[in-house]
């Protein structure tokens, strides 16, 4: 994936207070921030949880470098995070999916998608083994097969 970060604020129709002075690329989406690996070019998204909300590892992610997030209109800036970049929507899960098909529209090729209650996994390892002498194939890297899952893997 690589949108820039304006182009992402158009896309999830995303409300900032402070527009950055330049317009980083974007690679990588992150909801776990324990999985943080290139902050320069990552944007997380604060999702709501059972338990934990995104919006409680914001401080975490900023110390490690993290300075783009995706949070709900209702957080509430903080002045010690200077420098960080929130882009404000209604629906954190939503503004993921939407950056998601933005990225599937950019290619026309066929998509297979397998569902059931089990062993959508080894039918996907299955399928790849089948049809990769055949076709270039891409599939998702684990078993993304949530609503965070699969734009993610897209």
């Amino acid at each position: 994936m690589s949108f820039t970060l304006k182009d992402i604020a158009q896309i999830i129709g995303a409300s900032w207070e402070e527009p950055p002075i330049d317009n980083p690329v974007i690679e990588y989406l992150l909801t776990d921030s324990r999985r943080l690996l290139f902050p320069s070019a990552t944007l997380f998204f604060a999702l709501p949880g059972t338990t934990k909300q995104g919006i409680d590892f914001i401080e975490a992610l900023y110390q490690k470098g993290q300075q783009y997030f995706v949070v709900p209109v209702t957080y509430h800036l903080k002045e010690k995070l200077k420098g960080a970049i929130f882009l404000k929507v209604t629906d954190c899960l939503q503004a993921l999916q939407q950056i998601a098909a933005a990225q599937r529209n950019k290619f026309s090729y066929p998509v297979i998608g397998i569902t059931g209650s089990n062993g959508k996994t080894i039918v996907k390892e299955w399928l790849y083994h089948l049809l990769s002498n055949d076709y270039n194939i891409t599939r998702s890297p684990r078993s993304f097969n949530s609503q965070t899952g699969v734009p993610l893997s897209v």
